[in-house]
């Protein structure tokens, strides 16, 4: 009997109906394979993975593979979005084992839960012939088997330890990450290390403050130059905005075309931080058109940010983004046909299958004259509304808070900065760009309040987060320590957008759970509450990766609130994560991205800036402090002595006028009320 069937999981529904008897994870599995004797095969994927759906078609939807794995095994089937707990232990384990990981993930383990054998993806002959070897090596040689799953737990323990060495998070050690990286920066495509190529953007993040604080001219150019190259590549979705997961090759050209929330998210914060920085045409308008696949093609209404869209339509990958010369002629003419064939890098050979191409931005558009960028516009909209009428792929519809909170947190930076520098002609685009700009900073604005609403409304559960919901229905799963890092800082993000108390209160009660709940010997942290579900280990990783670490998110979370509420006891806690981190940040600086710029933030300061005001939206001081602001910096903005925002308590408007006041690590400077004074204190 398949147990999928009521699932909240979108994964596991696209297995109800497999010949499987599935399971969901749960304590009745592992008692049900204690009863019969028998091994437990886990296994574990997401919706949006191209392989994760090979391999379901292949064996786990085969009559035959099924009997023999019903009549074996008692299978699991887990989402690795909805419980990160799970993934990350197997995970651990499967590298482990085979010095490699990836999704799906096959972990074969003892009816109490013990890995014994892992692996990934297995053609169908291969899996039956393991699914026949397993089998075979329970029942003959049983004690070998607990001797190599007691092997791999001791492993995955020592993997995932705590209280190990700490440092302090020193301006030369932030250096240190930022010289590694240049010397790890392909300086011909961009990014760091060859295929598959994925988006760096928490290294970028990190790069763009490091910048900022030390002027580095390298850091700021790898930045730039690697946000140009994804812009302009196949990994870019030059019709609907949007990245995909990663390139296959080492230059861009073909994504894997699952497109996550949390890669979106991260991606908006570093477009949205470099045109700030640089007034960049470019930046400018990926970060609008990445807001904008955000809140059209992820947003559900009422609730939050879907988790992905698939890399597979109607089981063929690409399906709906390749185009052939021909294509683009049937549907804008023989002249358009064949300019719009030379903009996107479109040829009879083709740069993807079967003799089609993903669109790429073969040249320049940003700084064109207004009739190329007319012309590109109008090819745009002609292409993306016939690729509308082919097959799309499918939408993971369920509600993941911690990528919510990203999605969050770079949507109020995208909003802030629109605010504050307007959305015209100056900022590097036409009246049209203008009014597109506004259009979707307003539909944004929107998304985001409705995401952060829901996140304290449904995903809080007497004060505690759930990870996942779907349709408006909380999960069960409970929320893990990025989820409440994550979070929390998108809170901070909303208390310095709407000036609103309430979000600050709210993200001070997660981030006193994560303390009391979360914390590890020696100023580290599980990612797993301490009375959260005991697995054969309690997983720790410090490690950013596709998102920020637990650990990462909790300490720049920490950092903000620290800033924004005057209470140092928080910064502390900051400081301590972090220097459980600083060992491996000099040497590993493609896996602390998020850690460094959340360390960056406090070499800054971070700044606190308040700008007491009637007009918190269109203020010349407001404009110029989010401007100007260095790495990490608060700003908060309106009226003075408005309850729940400390930063705005005692401090009056100056003779009547709109006054900034600029703080730096609890010291503030005097107050000024002229755009040139604040610019000289920032």
């Amino acid at each position: 009997m398949n147990r999928l069937a009521s699932a909240t999981s979108p994964y596991l529904l696209q297995h109800a109906d497999n010949p499987v008897d599935w399971w969901p994870w749960c304590d009745e599995a592992f008692a049900e394979a204690k009863r019969r004797d028998v091994p437990v095969l886990v296994s574990v994927g997401y919706a949006a993975c191209h392989w994760c759906h090979v391999m379901a078609h292949e064996s786990f939807e085969d009559e035959a593979v099924g009997k023999l794995l019903n009549d074996g095994f008692v299978a699991i089937k887990v989402d690795r979005e909805e419980r990160p707990d799970v993934d990350a232990v197997y995970m651990t384990a499967t590298q482990a084992m085979t010095g490699q990981g990836g999704w799906p993930m096959t972990v074969f383990a003892t009816p109490d839960g013990t890995p014994f054998f892992c692996g990934t993806y297995f053609p169908k002959p291969n899996f039956v012939r393991l699914l026949e070897s397993v089998g075979t090596a329970w029942r003959e040689q049983r004690e070998a088997v607990l001797q190599q799953g007691s092997a791999v737990v001791e492993a995955i323990g020592g993997a995932q330890a705590v209280g190990g060495p700490t440092a302090p998070l020193t301006a030369e050690l932030l250096d240190a990450a930022a010289a590694q990286l240049a010397r790890e920066y392909d300086r011909e495509n961009g990014g760091f290390g060859g295929a598959p190529k994925f988006p760096p953007h928490l290294n970028l993040l990190f790069l763009l403050r490091h910048h900022q604080r030390t002027g580095s001219a390298e850091s700021l150019e790898i930045a730039r130059h690697t946000a140009e190259a994804m812009a302009r590549g196949g990994i870019h979705d030059q019709l609907a905005g949007g990245f995909a997961r990663y390139s296959v090759d080492g230059h861009w050209t073909v994504p894997h075309f699952e497109k996550m929330l949390y890669d979106n998210a991260l991606l908006l914060r570093v477009y949205t931080h470099l045109w700030r920085l640089t007034g960049d045409p470019l930046a400018r308008r990926v970060a609008r058109d990445t807001a904008r696949f955000l809140a059209d093609e992820l947003h559900r209404p009422g609730e939050g940010f879907a988790s992905a869209l698939d890399a597979d339509t109607e089981g063929v990958e690409g399906l709906t983004y390749a185009w052939t010369p021909a294509q683009l002629v049937e549907v804008l003419g023989e002249d358009d046909g064949r300019w719009a064939a030379d903009l996107f890098a479109v040829t009879e050979s083709g740069s993807f299958e079967h003799g089609t191409s993903v669109l790429r931005l073969a040249r320049d558009v940003d700084d064109a004259d207004p009739a190329v960028r007319g012309r590109w516009r109008d090819v745009v909209g002609r292409l993306l509304a016939a690729r509308d009428t082919r097959p799309q792929p499918a939408r993971d519809d369920k509600v993941v808070a911690a990528w919510n909170g990203l999605a969050i947190t770079a949507l109020a930076e995208f909003v802030r900065l629109v605010e504050t520098l307007g959305t015209g002609t100056g900022t590097g685009g036409d009246e049209a760009d203008a009014n597109l700009l506004e259009g979707v900073t307003i539909v944004a604005d929107g998304a985001l309040r409705d995401a952060a609403e829901h996140l304290a409304t449904v995903h809080l559960v007497d004060g505690r987060l759930r990870r996942v919901s779907r349709d408006g229905v909380v999960g069960e799963p409970a929320g893990v320590l990025e989820d409440y890092g994550c979070v929390a800082e998108a809170f901070c993000a909303m208390h310095q957008l709407t000036g609103e108390g309430r979000w600050l209160e709210l993200a001070g009660n997660l981030l006193d759970t994560a303390l009391a709940r979360f914390a590890a010997p020696g100023g580290g942290f599980y990612d797993t509450a301490d009375d959260a579900e005991q697995l054969v280990a309690r997983p720790a990783d410090p490690t950013d990766n596709a998102t920020p670490s637990g650990r990462s998110a909790l300490a720049a979370a920490l950092v903000t609130y620290a800033a924004l509420s005057g209470e140092a006891r928080y910064r502390e806690a900051a400081e301590a994560a972090l220097a459980t981190v600083a060992p491996i940040v000099a040497r590993h600086a493609r896996f602390t991205g998020y850690a460094a710029a959340a360390g960056e933030a406090l070499l800054s300061g971070p700044y606190e800036i308040a700008v007491v005001t009637d007009d918190p939206a269109g203020d010349p001081l407001v404009a110029a402090a989010y401007r100007h602001a260095p790495p990490g910096a608060v700003l908060v903005a309106g009226r003075p002595d408005q309850p729940g925002v400390p930063l705005l308590a005692d401090r009056p408007m100056r003779d009547g006028r709109p006054t900034a006041y600029v703080c730096r690590g609890f010291v503030c400077q005097r107050p000024v009320t002229t755009v040139d004074d604040l610019l000289a204190q920032l």
